[in-house]
């Protein structure tokens, strides 16, 4: 089938000699580094000026991610020296010791072990540990030398079959550097009670500064400076985001299940190339005088190394994000690749309905066979799928011309047909599975319509309001990208709500939506209900915004329906 990790495991490995500490009698530790080939030259683009004048120095951050009930991977980047510039091919190899403890002071280390990391990976360290105990938080570090890195903290699953009482995720999505802050992510770096942040995608932008900022405002310049296309502009756009104080705060204090959505590559990708790429083979298409770029398979190979090297992710065996994950007998967490396998977005207009074609896919005839057995074979309360476009269609009849006009600058020409609006074959075979099976309790998670939904998901649209719906789904909104209002120039308050009347006019099974906050989510789940509560900032441009509770949506086990919460989970 695929080369999937189906019970989000990684393969053992043996423990490395070094490993071993009188702390760690009974603790099994592996220690893997980044290996990378390219040797690329260095970058011009400022980042040299964030380095430190003596190495080494470890300045950015540290991570956690892909939690599992005995293990977690934990990720660092080593700056050796000061030329030792991201993506530059230089630098000489380090040898790195990280440590997991069960306290913040170390005092009761139970896993150690070593890497060696070099130019080629990037001077990026990735330490996949094995041996921890499920539902356990953790503190880890790492040092070189005498000199240490910062502490993270750290969470494993519960155990497979255990009676997990309750989860508890931050969500987020999209977060472009140049149009604000990223205070989303320090208010859920501030939170105790999170299990897990799930990154459901865009989580960088290739674009060329300026060419993303709504009505060409750049709040704050992103590097490099040039559209990202090469290994060495993909591994700086990593990066410089990972200097981000806020950013950092978020992946030391939990660790992230992340997936990829197009941003990750270049703009509405597909297999076979993107809305903003221009090969040397001539085609896709991108703005014209931009010149020739990489062929996309390349530029695909570029982004996929640097996103493996500067992200806290296991790659499967195919080199993609899907990837499944249990936590004790309460929910099975599917995560999706929509763009490693899915074909190019249907010709289309303002939001216009395509035909079922079964010769166009957004999953791939692997992953959506994988997706559908597990769905199937779980024997969890929840089936969650985490997946970065949205899945509940949407029609645009009502819809004023003007709004219209501000969607498509917002989504494209082709409004929701790069979600699974533009594969419908797909989509009516994954949620007849759901109805004809009677797989009950499943929510999808989505993001990249910068926009909040809260949704029925019906089987098909029309007349989806008089049908029973096979599954429920909350969407987040962006932490930063451009929503509604940012692109129309009209202030929330006049553009909103005749938007959001219209939208909910032509889709009954839109239970709510909010066109122009910016902000995260927190996913609640028990037995008896999953929750979302979604929260806005006060001001993406603020560096200090604040965060409150906009709206709160839960479904109950065994509806399928969505109804309004009386209030937010109690933190």
């Amino acid at each position: 089938m695929s080369g999937a990790v189906t019970d989000g495991r990684a393969a053992p490995q043996d423990p490395a000699p070094e490993g071993r500490s009188a702390h760690t009698p009974r603790r099994r530790t592996v220690a893997v580094a980044t290996a990378a080939t390219a040797v690329l030259l260095p970058l011009s683009n400022g980042l040299i000026g964030a380095q430190s004048d003596e190495g080494p120095a470890f300045l950015h951050g540290v991570a956690s991610g892909d939690p599992l009930p005995d293990g977690v991977l934990l990720w660092t980047r080593v700056t050796p020296s000061r030329e030792a510039v991201p993506g530059s091919g230089k630098g000489a190899p380090v040898h790195v010791t990280w440590e997991v403890a069960e306290d913040e002071q170390f005092t009761t280390v139970v896993a150690r072990g070593r890497a060696k990391t070099r130019a080629a990976a990037d001077h990026t360290v990735r330490a996949d540990v094995r041996g921890l105990r499920p539902d356990t938080t953790y503190w880890f570090r790492f040092s070189t030398g005498t000199v240490r890195s910062p502490h993270g903290r750290t969470r494993t699953a519960g155990a497979e079959n255990a009676a997990v009482p309750n989860l508890r995720f931050g969500v987020v999505s999209c977060s472009h550097y140049e149009s604000g802050y990223f205070a989303a992510y320090r208010h859920l770096a501030a939170r105790t009670d999170l299990h897990a942040v799930l990154h459901l995608g865009d989580y960088i932008y290739e674009c060329g500064t300026g060419e993303y900022a709504s009505a060409g405002r750049i709040v704050r310049k992103v590097q490099p400076e040039n559209e990202a296309v090469t290994l060495a502009d993909y591994r700086g756009r990593h990066a410089h985001h990972k200097l981000d104080p806020d950013l950092q705060a978020m992946h030391a204090a939990h660790p992230v299940i992340a997936m990829w959505d197009d941003h990750e590559f270049a703009n509405n990708a597909w297999s076979g190339g993107a809305a903003n790429h221009t090969s040397k083979a001539g085609a896709p298409h991108g703005p014209a005088g931009r010149g020739e770029e990489e062929d996309w398979a390349g530029r695909v190979r570029a982004a996929k190394q640097a996103y493996f090297e500067w992200m806290p992710v296991r790659p499967s065996t195919e080199g993609t994000t899907y990837r499944r994950f249990r936590f004790g007998r309460l929910a099975d967490l599917h995560v999706l690749d929509l763009r490693s396998f899915r074909d190019r977005q249907p010709p289309g207009f303002f939001g216009r309905r395509v035909r079922d074609d079964p010769g166009r896919t957004i999953t791939g005839r692997a992953q959506l066979d994988w997706l559908k057995a597990g769905l199937s074979g779980s024997t969890a309360r929840w089936r969650l799928v985490g997946t970065s476009v949205m899945i509940t269609p949407l029609a645009f009849d009502t819809v004023p011309a003007d709004t219209l006009r501000s969607l498509e600058r917002l989504l494209g020409s082709s409004l929701t047909l790069d979600e699974w609006d533009g594969y419908t074959d797909d989509r009516r075979e994954l949620l007849t599975h759901l109805r004809d099976n009677g797989i009950a309790d499943t929510v999808f998670v989505a993001g990249d319509m910068h926009m909040a939904f809260a949704n029925d998901v019906p089987l098909r649209a029309a007349g989806s309001s008089h049908r029973a719906p096979v599954a429920t789904e909350f969407v987040v909104t962006s932490v930063t990208s451009p929503n509604l209002d940012d692109i129309s120039l009209v202030p929330a308050v006049e553009a909103s709500p005749r938007a959001q009347t219209a939208i909910r006019r032509s889709n009954p099974h839109v239970r709510w939506l909010d066109t122009d906050s910016h902000g995260y989510g927190v996913l609640d789940v028990d037995a008896e209900r999953v929750q979302m509560d979604y929260f806005v900032l006060s001001d993406k441009t603020d560096p200090d915004a604040t965060a409150e509770v906009a709206r709160s949506y839960r479904t109950l086990s065994g509806t399928q329906r969505l109804e309004r919460a009386d209030a937010p989970v109690r933190t």
